[in-house]
């Protein structure tokens, strides 16, 4: 987790672009870290276009997991490709009727710029691989118990997993955080201060229960700051 605060602070995720907060879910619950255009969709601040891009994602994540994925890019490629060239057509004939000479009906969009640049390349490069790197060092801390009740903490989720797995597929696991990303921010931001109650109410007895096996299973534990520099001073 350092790596990817790091890179924050040294300006990769600072600037927040549109992949880094799709890629940092702690974000979700906090706008002011969000991209903008995330910011608008998931918390539904234009409830047309966040229904369009909600509805769409669903139905594409749905026949996913019905189809192949070959299967339903062709099937959506010929819809959006026939109602491309049916409104073209239609302009085509109202503007020989009217006399008029709008010009092409997706000019707008043909001119639009999607390059990509250099620099957005690089920070997209930059937020993957400081997610890459945090991920790394958190599964090498864990797994070679750096600290015993962390890694013990981390059994237990992926006991918990085993489960998970047996009850959903991957792609049911896919569509259930589709739509938690577009539900659970909204919600979370509707009833904030009894959702943070409960919340520091839970934090508060984990940290208290983790506190307590420490205490009996001191293996792994580091030394409080204040005993570090006593020692160094002896």
């Amino acid at each position: 987790m350092s790596a990817i605060g790091e890179t924050g602070q040294n300006g990769v995720c600072k600037q927040r672009p549109f992949i880094c907060s799709i890629l940092d879910p702690n974000a979700w619950f906090k706008p002011e870290r969000l991209h903008p255009q995330v910011e608008s969709l998931i918390y539904w601040r234009d409830v047309k276009k966040s229904g369009i891009v909600f509805g769409a994602g669903l139905i594409t994540l749905v026949a996913i997991s019905s189809f192949s994925v070959i299967s339903v890019f062709a099937y959506l490629s010929l819809l959006a490709l026939f109602g491309t060239v049916a409104f073209r057509i239609y302009k085509s004939v109202t503007q020989a009727v009217q006399k008029t000479s709008d010009g092409h009906p997706f000019k707008e969009y043909l001119e639009l710029d999607l390059t990509l640049s250099q620099e957005k390349v690089q920070n997209i490069a930059g937020v993957a691989v400081a997610h890459i790197n945090g991920f790394t060092a958190e599964l090498r801390r864990l797994f070679l118990v750096e600290d015993l009740i962390d890694s013990i903490k981390f059994g237990v989720i992926l006991w918990v997993f085993t489960y998970i797995g047996a009850w959903f597929n991957g792609m049911t696991l896919v569509i259930l955080a589709f739509v938690s990303l577009f539900t659970l921010p909204k919600v979370y931001e509707n009833n904030k201060q009894s959702i943070d109650t409960y919340l520091d109410l839970v934090r508060s007895k984990l940290t208290e229960i983790t506190d307590k096996i420490r205490v009996a299973i001191p293996i792994g534990n580091k030394k409080p700051v204040a005993a570090a520099e006593s020692d160094k001073d002896k």
